[in-house]
């Protein structure tokens, strides 16, 4: 699995997630290592995610509790700007 973030005018590391993607897996590798810092360096920026297990968890929610946070609708990934970018990387490989 990967992770990912896009902006209007700039892009994230590319995180390899080794295994199954845990609440804490997520916080160090994702959040802490690289989201936060995209995030401070996009201050106008809204963070949006889904709300896979891993996201909507208490302790990921505590990491994220400085990022603007965008509400989201539960089962609706078509509205997600980033799946139409992984389905371009997909079809490239």
């Amino acid at each position: 699995m990967v992770w990912g973030a896009i902006s209007y005018d700039s892009r994230s590391t590319l995180v390899v997630i080794p295994r199954t993607q845990t609440e804490n897996l997520n916080v160090s590798l994702v959040i802490q290592l690289v989201a936060l810092s995209f995030m401070n360096s996009n201050q106008e920026g809204v963070f949006q995610q889904n709300n896979a297990r891993p996201h909507t968890a208490v302790v990921t929610q505590h990491a994220l509790r400085c990022v603007d946070m965008l509400p989201w609708t539960a089962r609706s990934p078509d509205l997600s700007p980033i799946e139409n970018v992984w389905d371009i990387i997909g079809r490239q490989l």
